[in-house]
């Protein structure tokens, strides 16, 4: 029988049985630290394993198993979206970007190596994603394997999280601060394009029908905008300890956020009407969706 990542009775035991997927998987597809390469293996390793939410991976995982898509194949597709993120964030902590000394709580990969290191391993981290996606492991058919490849390429890329980040670099130098609809559309694309792409790739390889594609990516929307609305609230009022990172930055900065457009309560508020709103577009899917609708409480719950 095929194995799939089931419901669980609580949204943390689905959570817990899709990370330990994703980590065993992980641990067996990146390289190994063998010979002149072994520091940018290392690194890679470091970044990638034994930290983070995997709440990108555990979206493709329980999308896909709404679909009936075999786990050895959602956990590939998770993995690539975690080597993904896992480049961003190594590369987001660059001196030429954020400068930052930790990540979950342990120094960033620049600071563990050194600056070239980092680099090289988040472009490597990169590259692994599309050739698990590319691999014949992922799904026997080849069409569809392009099709999740073309996807994550422009998710991530100057269309998505790539050209976010581009719109965000540019906004800390203006002098005019960005409007309400413009965060929306640069968190649309920094935040929100790798969670659209990681329920729609479930979608993908279940080869659902349009309306079933469509539901899944109106989720994914309104769970990218609640997420990135609550990591500014943590920004404001976490606590860097439990976060593992430096706080406040965005505030030192005079970053226009969701938080100083809309104040604290109401961006809260929004927040829980978009949670609402992710959990509505899953109706069609019944019970199956239940792992789904737990991530989109957990988004905006996340710091408590």
């Amino acid at each position: 029988m095929t194995q799939v990542l089931d419901a669980q009775p609580d949204f943390k035991s689905s959570l817990a049985t899709a990370q330990d997927e994703i980590e065993r998987t992980l641990d067996a597809l990146l390289p190994a630290p063998l010979g002149a390469e072994a520091p940018v293996a290392e690194a890679m390793r470091y970044a990638t394993l034994g930290g983070g939410k995997r709440l990108r991976g555990f979206l493709v995982m329980a999308s896909a198993s709404l679909f009936g898509v075999p786990l050895a194949q959602s956990a590939r597709a998770a993995a690539a979206i975690e080597c993904i993120h896992a480049y961003s964030l190594i590369h987001d902590d660059l001196p030429c970007m954020d400068d930052d000394d930790l990540r979950r709580g342990k120094p960033t990969v620049h600071k563990a190596w050194d600056e070239a290191i980092a680099t090289l391993a988040g472009d490597a981290l990169q590259t692994e994603a599309f050739a698990l996606l590319s691999a014949a492991e992922t799904h026997p058919d080849p069409a569809l394997r392009i099709e999740l490849v073309a996807s994550l390429a422009r998710a991530s890329g100057q269309y998505g999280m790539v050209g976010g980040q581009a719109v965000d670099i540019a906004a800390e130098t203006s002098s005019v601060p960005l409007t309400l609809q413009q965060i929306e559309r640069l968190q649309s694309l920094k935040t929100g394009a790798l969670i659209r792409w990681s329920a729609e790739a479930g979608a993908i390889l279940g080869r659902a029908n349009a309306d079933e594609r469509a539901a899944l990516t109106a989720f994914a929307t309104q769970l990218g905008l609640a997420f990135q609305i609550r990591d500014d609230i943590l920004d404001v009022e976490g606590d860097a300890d439990a976060a593992g990172k430096r706080l406040r930055k965005d505030a030192d900065a005079g970053k226009a956020t969701f938080v100083s457009l809309l104040g604290l309560e109401p961006a809260k508020d929004r927040a829980t009407a978009l949670a609402q709103s992710a959990i509505d577009a899953l109706a069609r899917f019944g019970p199956a969706a239940d792992p789904l609708r737990g991530a989109a409480r957990f988004t905006i719950s996340r710091g408590h």
